[in-house]
């Protein structure tokens, strides 16, 4: 079994707020889970080429704009999954940050980090 709290996981710096990678590859559950913090105000280009990822939000608001421009509003109790690697924009509002619950698939190494210095959707 394993118990983990969310004080006893070092925050990794994801490239605009904190992932805490409450579990990952090495774990061996076939998933990754995360609780990631989205810095208000923030707008990440993502695209997971690797991974398919869901994500479901406890805190703040925010907007996930496809590649295509379709927006959808997130806040609590809203889940968005990316199931066709979907290049994609992560937008915290600027009151709050934006606090989602991650689940990759296969699982994250738990070191990965964004790259948003390119001309390019961010990848891993």
């Amino acid at each position: 079994m394993i118990v983990r709290t969310r004080s006893g996981v070092d925050g990794v710096e994801w490239g605009n707020g904190l992932s805490y990678r409450m579990l990952v590859e090495r774990d061996g559950m076939g998933f990754a889970l995360a609780h990631t913090v989205v810095r208000a105000g923030s707008k990440s280009p993502l695209h997971y080429r690797n991974h398919l990822e869901a994500c479901y939000c406890i805190s703040g608001k925010g907007q996930v704009i496809t590649s295509d421009g379709t927006t959808h509003e997130i806040e609590p109790g809203v889940i968005y999954a990316l199931d066709q690697h979907d290049e994609h924009f992560l937008i915290a509002d600027a009151d709050a940050d934006l606090e989602l619950i991650s689940v990759f698939n296969p699982p994250i190494k738990g070191d990965e980090r964004h790259n948003f210095d390119a001309d390019e959707f961010s990848h891993y």
